[in-house]
């Protein structure tokens, strides 16, 4: 497909998402009601009225929603590609994520039958009223969960990834011996450092950044001052363009939660609190099962957390409203998964009676809460929280969870880490090897979570401010490969998993930006 064509088919793609939307409505009546102003000449209306919409921030509105969809949308394909090729174009990958799908729900299921729990019930009009009560203290008074279990945790997601290979592929006409030392046995492309650095070229040695050069030993009017004051000149001038390239040297603390809102145009407009509300409403008046793994998860991972505990009720507010969202299905357009279904109940196998469960599509798992908890830090009203993460699970988490092809995606994540290991520390590959504490075994948890949960808070904000600014997770495998460079001299004095594990078991002191750039910028090639 030659490149004016592919752009057609982008423009008329965007055209057609933004038809329907809430923007377009507005943007349409603002039109109509501008004619009857003085200064709109009817031989010059198309410009006059089009300065209007500039001159009234109603364009920056259209050009940020446009952004978006390029951000979220598939990339140009042939037209007469099927569409499970544009959700994931390889077979053997298509053909793991369905038998992990697979494996997910008949756990669900069985869950179901043991605890004798419905998959879904209305809840009785006493039970609303009391839940309704205490929606903004949930963490007070749960159900009893003892017997509920997640329905997977990372290290059974890992098992399924290390059994992936590619069928057309034979790994004995690799060069390289290094290949076969991974747990990861597939042929993708992934980034060495030389490509690494072209691609994240603002975070090399001689650039300013949050997380160095913010520090109190250097004085502010070298960068910070400057920087800060340019963050602000971003949110002023509503575009998230330039929130997203801005993003990449870090955010302010007191400008990221703007900054971050911006990149995502997520703006918490009325009907986006009206939605949140909605959602509130259908949490109370059903209970689902997936409900008690919310619970379980919050209760296992953020409630334990030093950073994270008093953010309990928040939590359960978002995740709870998170599993109803039928919004979210969309992104299973561009997503390897495809959304579980279950049988409404006494219609089992009647294809026209099955429905997607939970209804947006996304079974948590054991870490799932800490997706959400980071961002408690910078947004304290639920709505506007609500829908942030939202949009941060559509264009990054998701990722995190599905087998795919895609550079963002963990399957490439997890080459990526083992090759930068293996390319750049190969002895202290080969060590752990050697001992059974293969280095994806540790680092996997990490990488899965996007490392929250493990690093102080501060810094984690700051990873996450680079994921959005180059708008990929590549830099959490960056990290992974720069933490175990950092330990390296402890680690090859290791004789077992666990001492390594030991090692590496508190990441909670590292300053993520020193290491990243080290490891991408100062390493020798």
């Amino acid at each position: 497909m030659d490149e004016g064509s592919e752009l057609s088919l982008t423009i008329a793609h965007i055209v057609q998402r933004l038809k329907g939307s809430h923007l377009h409505s507005q943007i349409e009546r603002r039109a109509k009601e501008c004619l009857h102003q003085p200064d709109i000449k009817l031989d010059s209306l198309k410009e006059d009225v089009r300065g209007f919409l500039k001159t009234s921030g109603w364009e920056r509105q259209l050009q940020n929603a446009v952004y978006r969809e390029l951000q979220v949308q598939l990339p140009p394909s042939h037209p007469a590609a099927p569409p499970e090729h544009l959700k994931e174009p390889l077979a053997y990958m298509r053909a793991a994520q369905a038998g992990w799908e697979k494996r997910v729900l008949k756990s669900l299921n069985s869950m179901s039958t043991e605890l004798g729990v419905p998959l879904a019930r209305m809840r009785p009009a006493a039970e609303q009223k009391e839940l309704a009560n205490k929606w903004n203290e949930m963490g007070t008074d749960e159900p009893d969960l003892a017997s509920v279990r997640p329905v997977y945790a990372p290290k059974d997601f890992l098992e399924v990834l290390v059994s992936l290979r590619n069928p057309n592929h034979d790994g004995s006409e690799d060069v390289s011996v290094r290949s076969h030392w991974g747990l990861i046995q597939v042929p993708l492309n992934v980034r060495d450092i030389p490509q690494l650095r072209r691609a994240y070229s603002e975070l090399n040695l001689t650039s300013g950044q949050l997380g160095i050069d913010d520090h109190a030993h250097i004085h502010p009017d070298l960068f910070e001052n400057e920087y800060v004051q340019i963050g602000k000149k971003v949110v002023m001038e509503q575009d998230s363009a330039a929130a997203q390239q801005y993003s990449r040297q870090g955010c302010s603390t007191g400008l990221r939660a703007d900054l971050w809102a911006l990149i995502l145009n997520s703006n918490n407009q009325p009907q986006d609190v009206m939605h949140y509300e909605q959602l509130t409403a259908g949490v109370i008046q059903h209970d689902l099962l997936v409900d008690n793994l919310i619970y379980k998860d919050v209760k296992l991972t953020a409630s334990n957390d030093d950073y994270y505990f008093v953010f309990e009720d928040f939590l359960y507010q978002v995740l709870l409203c998170f599993s109803r969202d039928t919004a979210v299905l969309e992104h299973f357009k561009y997503n390897s998964a495809t959304p579980p279904r279950s049988f409404i109940q006494g219609k089992g196998g009647e294809e026209e009676c099955a429905v997607v469960y939970p209804p947006n599509g996304v079974i948590p798992f054991h870490g799932f809460s800490m997706y959400v908890a980071p961002l408690c830090f910078l947004y304290n009203e639920p709505s506007k929280l609500y829908s942030v993460f939202r949009e941060m699970y559509i264009r990054y988490f998701f990722r995190l969870h599905s087998i795919s092809s895609s550079p963002s995606g963990i399957v490439s994540l997890c080459l990526q880490f083992e090759r930068l290991l293996q390319t750049h520390l190969p002895q202290l590959f080969y060590h752990l090897r050697q001992i059974g504490a293969q280095p994806l075994r540790i680092a996997f948890k990490w990488m899965v979570r996007a490392f929250s949960g493990y690093l102080s808070t501060d810094q984690l904000l700051l990873l996450w401010d680079r994921v959005l600014g180059y708008d990929s997770l590549e830099v959490v495998a960056v990290l992974a490969a720069a933490v175990f460079a950092f330990r390296a001299e402890n680690l090859m004095e290791v004789t077992s998993l666990g001492s390594a594990e030991a090692v590496l078991a508190d990441l909670s002191t590292l300053k993520v930006m020193p290491l990243i750039q080290i490891f991408l910028f100062a390493t020798a090639i």
